[in-house]
């Protein structure tokens, strides 16, 4: 096979550099009823977006008075699996909160 002659070349490898998208990130958005709440909203924010309770307070105020308010910024993956799960423990508890995502 292999010449007495031959040299062995090493060969360079050059690497190209991975263009690493981030995935979109999604608003999930709980909405002002006239019926769910204020502690139950402020319970859903420390449950299941882990806010402390000033922070849960703060964000159930903001969507008490403008009508909506952020409750976290997520992957599309993550950010639908909160909606489910708000829109399951509303359920549970007769509660008519919305939650919704918009784009970031």
């Amino acid at each position: 096979m292999g010449g007495a002659g031959r040299e062995s070349q090493g060969s360079v490898v050059t690497e190209k550099k991975q263009q690493t998208r981030h995935p979109s990130m999604y608003k999930v958005l709980l909405h002002n009823d006239d019926y769910t709440t204020m502690d139950f909203v402020v319970m859903v924010l420390e449950t299941i977006f882990h806010k402390s309770g000033a922070e849960a307070t703060r964000i159930m105020l903001n969507v008490h008075e403008e009508g909506r308010g952020v409750a976290g910024v997520y992957p599309r993956d993550v950010a639908e699996t909160k909606v489910v799960l708000v829109y399951d423990l509303a359920r549970k508890n007769e509660y008519p909160l919305k939650c919704s995502l918009e784009k970031a």
